[in-house]
């Protein structure tokens, strides 16, 4: 018996007795096998779901081989053909070759021989399939970035995904918006078996639910206005993956339903298609939502919250990340940027309502008015650097008038003790001369005849 997931084999002989041996043979293989006596109801199983790898019989009533090779492959099946005859005619097997078949066998055979063969043609189709995936995959954003953190809190999140990364059940991640959820399930999906296999997101808050459904189960040409071609769901880019599904709580109704059927059986339809399709992927999801009080509410299904909450991650607020911020500010810095120590006390003061996200857009600002590769205190945002209410020294909140006068007095302070020279006083207080102009324009600093002398 194979260790990995079996194969779907579709037998089509009109021999009652060779089909029969054929079937009871993989069935002990621990195959999934399904038989036709004929052409015509070989093609109608096909329609109605995916095999593997199909054996099929060169000469039959009605349909030949060849006639259900061509319509198989007019069809765009991924399905592996074994042609068999017993007429051996070299003409015919090249003729089944050209049109895609895989291989064929004259009767009569050791079944261990075509036990072989269908081994090989599974292995192609799996190359093929992961090929596909890669390139759908690639088509689709992924960013990486490595999770870090020293906080007890961020410790308990690594030995979380330590623990649950390994298994193959799914898993909830929760937390506020900005808390690097997604990074949390990439981690997931690199310390699990599945890491060679794709990772793939999808927000269902980015997209309306009819594209939506398309994206996740794929459709078929014709399905809705625009679809001029088939195309594989994610559910089919993943198989044999992880996907993530991000912000699950704002997905449909009838979607949660079609969501359940895949966790349940590994089955599925795209749109359009009455086919149906086995996939074996593990799902990750990701809310920033109450689930149990929508479920409670009656806007989540309770079954479905149950099979996707297997195990619960959350992940905490950067508030509650006591000494990641200067780790965070150093990562989304790197290198080439260096960040004044008065500018660095006003981020770790910030209570950070966006959590990562709005740290690393913050930055990303403060980049854009920086001087000289360097980040002073009037390059932050306003609501950080003063504007919005941030955590004192004794934990209470300091208001903007308290923060800017605190600012005020220190800038006086300094260019005081440095004797009014503006570059003595703007290395002193970690920031270029022009943001210290600009600073001294600010709060209308006046500097004393005294001082202007020194400088």
């Amino acid at each position: 018996m194979r260790d990995s997931e079996p194969i779907d084999l579709l037998v089509v002989d009109d021999d009652p007795d060779f089909r029969s041996t054929i079937v009871r043979r993989f069935l002990r293989r621990g195959y999934h096998v399904e038989e036709a006596a004929n052409g015509e109801e070989a093609l109608g199983l096909c329609g109605r779901r995916q095999f593997d790898v199909m054996i099929l019989d060169m000469v039959m009533p009605g349909l030949s081989g060849i006639e259900v090779l061509e319509k198989l492959k007019e069809n765009h099946s991924e399905c592996e053909v074994i042609m068999l005859t017993g007429q051996g005619t070299i003409e015919i097997a090249v003729q089944a070759m050209k049109l895609g078949a895989f291989d064929f066998l004259s009767k009569p055979f050791p079944l261990a021989e075509l036990e072989v063969l269908i081994e090989k043609a599974y292995d192609r189709r799996e190359l093929h399939k992961e090929n596909k995936q890669l390139k759908a995959a690639l088509k689709r954003t992924q960013g990486s970035s490595e999770m870090i953190g020293n906080s007890p809190a961020m410790q308990e999140v690594f030995r979380l995904i330590a623990r649950a990364g390994p298994s193959d059940k799914a898993i909830l991640i929760e937390g506020e918006s900005g808390t690097g959820k997604e990074l949390a399930a990439r981690a997931l999906h690199q310390s699990s078996r599945r890491a060679d296999k794709p990772l793939i997101v999808i927000n269902c808050a980015a997209l309306p639910e009819t594209l939506l459904e398309s994206e996740l189960f794929g459709h078929e040409k014709g399905a809705f206005t625009g679809a001029i071609s088939a195309k594989p769901g994610l559910f089919e880019v993943a198989d044999g993956g992880t996907l993530f599904i991000d912000e699950i709580g704002e997905m449909s109704g009838s979607l949660q339903a079609k969501l359940l059927r895949v966790l349940e059986d590994g089955s599925m339809r795209r749109v359009g298609s009455i086919k149906e399709r086995r996939v074996d992927v593990r799902l990750l999801a990701a809310t920033n939502r109450n689930l149990t009080r929508e479920v409670q509410d009656g806007r989540f299904r309770e079954d479905l919250f149950y099979r996707i909450n297997v195990m619960s991650l959350c992940m905490p607020p950067l508030r509650n990340r006591n000494g990641d911020i200067a780790l965070l500010v150093k990562q989304f810095l790197g290198t080439d940027w260096q960040i004044a120590p008065e500018a660095m006390r006003m981020i770790e003061r910030y209570d950070w309502p966006g959590n990562i996200r709005q740290l690393s857009n913050a930055l990303e600002r403060a980049k854009i008015m920086g001087d000289g590769h360097l980040i002073g205190l009037n390059d932050l945002p306003s609501e950080v650097s003063g504007g919005r209410p941030a955590l004192t020294r004794n934990g209470g909140h300091a208001d903007g008038d308290e923060l800017a006068s605190i600012e005020r007095a220190h800038i006086v302070d300094v260019l005081t003790r440095e004797g009014g020279n503006k570059a003595r006083a703007s290395r002193a207080l970690g920031i270029n001369r022009r943001s210290l102009y600009r600073l001294i324009d600010k709060y209308e600093i006046r500097l004393t005849r005294e001082t202007e002398q020194a400088h």
